[in-house]
């Protein structure tokens, strides 16, 4: 039974017998594959073997089943810093402390992140100017004049895996760039699901490169698609719903922030039709009217009661001869 493999894995995990653990997890998986602790705690397992990449795809599969289970994220972070992905790794963090407030391991990689995430900011002109291509510098001449705008552009680095991304938005459509130099096409899956995206690269003699993000809003499966090119991986995935994604990844707390600007967004963009407000005096208005034909525009009585309950004749000024148009 699953829960007999578990426990033997929980053992050798406990007895630092990385590998039996891993392996037991896995079979407990066949069994019982909609298991969200066993993908997370199969995440620490590839984490001690530093595998840091399947661990990442665990941890997205355990929120995936449970996204109420903070050592889902906690695996997720933790990995995600060895990965050098500080941005993806804060947003966990952050997702999983605000589930266990009280876990001090959060307080810790978070303290230890904000570290990283400093140091990188300090040398990222150097490298945004040496080493990022045109398109995560200026993404506009990517787009063409067809596209949205308010486009963002993050860059991401994975120096373990030697691929790195960055991407920009409109609020119909994001563009995910995986930098990856001749890759032949049949080496490369990718598979779009409602709120996941799974990249994956498999050249022969090479360590495999996994890239499955928890998306920040959900898409069009159907309407998304990709290319290979000469010198990296376009993926284009056609939103759900039309609104700019602040971050590639899903947190709460980003999510919550969205919803809050786009609805204030769209109140302040409200018309107002002031004179919708008024009510109309219906016997005022046709009192003008029959007032007007009546009188060739000479008696100035709006009274209904009195202008209705019979013919308003024309009463010229003094002096004036009063005439009737003939056509």
């Amino acid at each position: 039974m699953a829960s007999d493999l578990e426990k033997r894995a929980k053992e050798a995990f406990f007895e630092d017998e990385f590998e039996r653990a891993l392996d037991l997890y896995s079979q407990a998986l066949e069994l019982d594959p909609k298991n969200a602790d066993l993908y997370a705690d199969r995440a620490q397992a590839y984490i001690k073997l530093q595998n840091f990449t399947e661990a990442v795809a665990d941890a997205n599969r355990a929120i995936e089943l449970d996204s109420l289970l903070s050592k889902a994220y906690l695996r997720k972070g933790t990995a995600c810093m060895r990965l050098e992905e500080y941005q993806t790794a804060k947003a966990a963090l952050e997702a999983g402390s605000s589930l266990a407030p009280g876990d001090s391991r959060f307080t810790r990689l978070n303290k230890k992140c904000d570290e990283l995430m400093a140091e990188e900011t300090h040398n990222l002109p150097e490298k945004a100017i040496h080493e990022a291509p045109p398109s995560a510098i200026t993404p506009s001449e990517d787009v063409g004049p067809t596209h949205d705008t308010s486009y963002q552009s993050a860059v991401f680095e994975l120096s373990k895996q030697k691929y790195r991304h960055d991407f920009y938005n409109s609020p119909t459509e994001l563009v995910l760039n995986i930098y990856a130099r001749r890759i032949l096409a049949e080496y490369v899956t990718v598979d779009f699901g409602e709120q996941i995206l799974s990249v994956s690269i498999n050249i022969p003699g090479e360590e495999a490169y996994h890239f499955q993000p928890r998306l920040f809003g959900k898409i069009i499966p159907e309407k998304c698609k990709y290319q290979v090119l000469s010198s990296k991986i376009e993926i284009r995935l056609f939103k759900a719903e039309a609104i700019t994604w602040t971050s590639l990844e899903f947190s709460k707390e980003k999510a919550l922030l969205q919803k809050i600007n786009a609805s204030a967004a769209v109140k302040s963009q409200r018309p107002s039709y002031p004179s919708s407000k008024s009510k109309v005096d219906w016997d005022q208005l046709e009192a003008q009217v029959k007032k007007e034909v009546e009188s060739n525009g000479t008696v100035l009585s709006t009274n209904w009661k009195e202008v209705g309950s019979k013919k308003v004749e024309g009463s010229p000024p003094d002096g004036m001869e009063l005439k009737t148009w003939e056509y």
